[in-house]
């Protein structure tokens, strides 16, 4: 596979065998990235949450500022669980990969507890301290109820996971997770993945022709941005004069596909929300009016045009569903 946004600074010449010098490319820019990041989310505070997933005492009200993409990813996850359930099983493991505030994963065990699971394992991890705080802090009243383990870590992706292989009954790892993380370690990291994944695993992503996002507040008060295909790498100056500066790197839905097809059969590679964030009224920028029936006709266009090869890679987000392969 060719990545065609790898930056030309990463043919290093060296004496180094090729493995090696890859490696260390890797680890340099992983330990500078992951603290660039990891400073940005710790920063966002609790406000990341309700930007990101809107009201976090609401989990399933779905009203927040990515409302549509997290109907239609809620809807399949969902989907997945009921499926578990209605096949016997009465155990479920969960993992989140990149968890943030745990707004995913306690949707999960809520309704996973709501089908009659009777012992739910889920772990969540992520990069950010204060998110994984959060997190810990949101999921109290989960833990008082029977069969339900629910931890959260501060972790990265980069490593070996702790989970033993095909351990995990459903695996996510959700939104700019994977476009924050090294291209170059990107193979290692879904092999990592899809060893752990007993079941389905899911992820989403920001493709190569996305709307604009400013990652921890709303766009409208980014004064600069710019996106550095070469070197994916994002810089943004928002109108208060924080500035900060990560690497982030948008995929193709070809891209991937070929990244967790070695280790995945692939059930679904999909866009999400193609047609809302571009035409649905918004307040912020335009008049609001009655937009139930245009609301009706994009959810048709979405529906006939998710896996539309020519508009794909032009929805906000990118969803891709695998599942363990048979043997």
């Amino acid at each position: 596979m060719t990545d065609r946004n790898r930056s030309s600074s990463n043919s290093v010449v060296t004496d180094f065998p090729l493995s090696r010098k890859t490696d260390q490319i890797v680890v340099a820019f992983k330990e500078r990235n992951a603290a660039d990041v990891a400073d940005i989310y710790n920063k966002a505070g609790d406000d990341y949450a309700t930007y990101a997933d809107g009201d976090p005492a609401q989990l399933f009200a779905f009203d927040g500022m990515h409302a549509y993409a997290d109907r239609q990813l809620w809807h399949r996850l969902e989907a997945k669980l009921v499926d578990l359930r209605s096949s016997g099983a009465r155990a479920i493991r969960i993992l989140d990969a990149g968890c943030g505030p745990g707004t995913w994963l306690r949707r999960l065990v809520l309704r996973a507890y709501g089908l009659g699971f009777s012992r739910i394992e889920a772990r969540g991890f992520d990069i950010a301290h204060v998110q994984i705080e959060r997190a810990r802090f949101l999921a109290q009243p989960l833990l008082a109820l029977p069969g339900i383990t629910l931890t959260f870590d501060v972790a990265d992706l980069t490593g070996r996971l702790p989970e033993a292989d095909a351990s995990v009954d459903m695996t996510l790892c959700l939104y700019s997770v994977l476009s924050h993380l090294p291209v170059l370690a990107l193979p290692k990291i879904a092999a990592e993945l899809g060893r752990v994944t007993a079941g389905h695993f899911v992820t989403t992503v920001r493709p190569v022709g996305s709307p604009p996002t400013a990652f921890v507040d709303s766009i409208e008060k980014v004064r600069r941005l710019r996106q550095d295909h070469t070197r994916n790498r994002c810089e943004i100056e928002l109108h208060g004069g924080r500035r900060i500066t990560f690497g982030f790197h948008l995929f193709t839905a070809a891209e991937l596909r070929d990244y967790f097809s070695p280790h995945l059969d692939i059930e679904n590679v999909s866009g999400l929300d193609l047609f809302h964030t571009r035409f649905m009224p918004d307040p912020r920028w335009n008049l609001p009016n009655d937009s139930c029936h245009l609301s009706d006709e994009l959810a048709q266009l979405e529906i006939a045009n998710a896996a539309n090869p020519e508009l794909i890679n032009s929805a906000a987000h990118l969803l891709l569903i695998g599942r363990r392969r048979k043997t």
